[in-house]
């Protein structure tokens, strides 16, 4: 091959370089997922508020307002994060204890985690 044609292969691949779109290498996200706190007639709202407070560092405020979104509608979400710290959240939730306001209370309240729909 002479000059002149590896001249002109140099230039064909330096336009080849410039033309091509790079793809850019951005971290792919992990998926998140919801830590849902279920509905119980065994456990107060104080008791909601004091373990929302302690695990998830939420104010009594917003413990108040979740709550009372468990005692409505069944369930509430109290945290949306990766799989690994939902499963930790939902652990903690399981393992806090029981109610001393309420004699009939047995155990902790219910959590599960659910993926986040996007």
């Amino acid at each position: 091959m002479d000059e002149n044609n590896v001249g002109l292969l140099e230039a064909v691949a330096e336009t080849e370089r410039v033309a091509r779109p790079r793809r850019e290498n951005k971290p792919r996200r992990q998926p998140r997922y919801h830590v849902v706190l279920w509905d119980d007639d065994h456990h107060t709202h104080a008791y909601v508020m004091l373990m929302l407070r302690r695990l998830f560092g939420h104010s009594l405020e917003r413990g108040y307002r979740i709550a009372q979104e468990v005692d409505t509608r069944g369930k509430a979400v109290v945290l949306t994060t990766t799989r690994e710290h939902a499963e930790l959240k939902r652990d903690q939730i399981l393992a806090f204890g029981k109610d001393g306001l309420v004699k009939e209370c047995q155990g902790s309240m219910y959590s599960s985690i659910e993926p986040e729909v996007a």
